[in-house]
């Protein structure tokens, strides 16, 4: 059977389907330039803001196995367009909400509705560009349209914020789901699968149940520490999951399929992908405190900074397809993480002066750059060894495990950079027992703490500070280049093999169109 090639329909979708991912992109990073406004006008309490910033991302990542397995059942293209006008609905109540009570409600429903997005989109490009060549291509369009709207929120948000209320951030979402409710219906194909049964509801509320409570103790571990409750929430969200997994495996028709994992490049490039997304978030987290709090950077001057990063990924992004025509994929992938080990040695060589800002623009680039080509080729090879029709559980299945990445990677490595921070920080002679108390903690109450003590006391806890900040992030990134080094052994290997194998069925399925 021959593989059909997409036409400028499916091309024009595409830019369709990248509208919403952009958007997302863009509500992730936004909403922290807005805190200040709205803290002023809601007046909400400590924990109310931790909900107002956590609980979109929170929902999101309980509710994509569902949504991802809902698209499969009732039609993927009607499931993005729910989400749309869902999204769109939440934003308007966000935008308006007289208390921060009703604004936790609003970000609670983005998240959900949000859910649906991103799996219906990626699920839509599995069925809608069947030639893999052209899908690789099309995974790195919207790939970067992610990317894109992690660097433009910041500016985005500064700009309407300066002119309007901080409403506006969400008023934003608007018209681009208008966009997308118009378009969709005439660019979008639909597909759905021929026939499934109910869904069961049990596994429904074990899912969400797990991968919540999983992520909150990750997250509240990686903030403060590990506590008892911390930790039984997480034993408690494992317990869940491996009582979600064993009941997919008794059902007909399970919200996810199981036998996903028996497909070796499916397996092979989640197991790629997990340790590769443990590293991405703790590198921009202890760059942009060392930028700031080290350097001594702005905020402003830090966001700057990240700007070449961004702007390597998106390069290695748009690289990715060209060279995969050449170079097999896990060869390709295993090389670029290669650099991106190299870019955090960089990284790993800082020593707690203002000197070392060229040390993190290059490292921070060097990774980014590296691990692009694996994002693009490794959530193709994962959406791509699905079968057509669980193309939308696939798809949440590599955000779901992206979610849980970045959370865990900070929980480790963070964890990791405090313990060697708190460790080797020396308190200086004639700093009371309090304000070395405060010191100890975290390098910014250091830096705040340092400038309340006059004169060369100041400077020396500000410097005996940095200098073992410098010591936590050398040994937390060192330990994060080592993983990506056996993520690029696993690639060179694993990953070879299960992309030479598509590579072999490509083939096969041409001679037997030519035959």
């Amino acid at each position: 059977m021959s593989t059909r090639r997409a036409g400028s329909r499916e091309w024009i979708g595409l830019a369709v389907l990248v509208l919403p991912t952009l958007l997302i992109s863009i509500d992730t990073t936004v909403l922290t330039l807005a805190v200040p406004s709205l803290s002023e006008d809601l007046r909400p309490s400590g924990t109310q803001l931790l909900w107002i910033n956590d609980i979109y991302g929170f929902l999101i990542a309980g509710f994509l196995i569902t949504m991802g397995n809902l698209g499969d059942r009732y039609g993927r293209r009607k499931v993005l367009l729910i989400g749309a006008a869902a999204f769109a609905g939440a934003s308007l109540l966000a935008a308006f909400a007289p208390s921060a009570e009703l604004l936790i409600v609003a970000r609670a429903l983005l998240g959900v509705a949000g859910a649906t997005l991103m799996p219906s989109t990626m699920s839509l490009i599995r069925n809608m560009f069947h030639d893999p060549v052209q899908r690789t291509t099309a995974i790195s369009v919207w790939m970067a349209g992610f990317t894109g709207g992690l660097v433009v929120g910041p500016l985005v948000g500064g700009l309407l914020l300066e002119h309007f209320s901080w409403g506006a951030v969400f008023l934003l979402n608007v018209p681009v789901m208008v966009i997308l409710l118009v378009l969709g219906p005439l660019l979008l194909p639909e597909y759905r699968t021929a026939a499934s049964g109910p869904v069961d509801l049990a596994s429904v509320a074990l899912s969400v149940s797990a991968v919540l409570l999983v992520i909150y103790g990750v997250k509240e571990i990686a903030a403060y520490g590990p506590s008892v409750v911390a930790l039984l929430v997480l034993a408690a969200g494992v317990v869940l999951g491996v009582v979600f997994v064993r009941r997919q495996r008794g059902l007909a028709d399970p919200l996810l399929d199981m036998r996903l994992f028996s497909v070796p490049r499916f397996r092979a490039a989640l197991g790629v992908l997990t340790l590769v997304i443990l590293i991405g978030p703790v590198v921009g987290l202890l760059s942009g405190q060392y930028l700031q709090l080290v350097v001594g950077l702005s905020p402003f001057q830090a966001g700057l900074v990240t700007l070449a990063p961004a702007a390597a990924m998106l390069v290695g992004f748009a690289l990715a397809p060209m060279l995969a025509k050449r170079w097999n994929a896990g060869l390709l992938s295993a090389g670029g993480l290669l650099v991106a080990a190299l870019g955090l040695s960089l990284i790993g060589f800082v020593g707690g002066s203002g000197r070392d800002l060229w040390l993190i623009l290059a490292g921070q680039t060097l990774f980014f750059l590296g691990a692009s080509p694996l994002m693009v080729l490794g959530i193709d090879m994962v959406v791509g060894a699905a079968p057509p029709e669980r193309s939308g559980s696939a798809a949440a299945l590599s955000e779901t495990v992206q979610e849980f990445g970045g959370a865990l990677g900070l929980a480790v490595f963070g964890t990791v950079a405090t313990a060697v921070y708190r460790m080797g920080f020396a308190v200086p002679e004639g700093v009371s027992g309090q304000v070395a108390a405060a010191a100890h903690d975290t390098l910014g109450g250091a830096v705040a703490a340092a400038a309340s003590l006059p004169g060369e006391a100041g400077a020396a806890l500000a410097a005996a500070a940095k200098a073992a900040f410098a010591g936590g992030v050398r040994v937390s990134i060192v330990a994060a280049a080592l993983v990506v080094v056996a993520a690029a052994v696993l690639a060179a290997v694993a990953l070879r093999r299960a992309a030479g194998e598509e590579k072999e069925e490509v083939r096969e399925s041409a001679k037997e169109s030519v035959a």
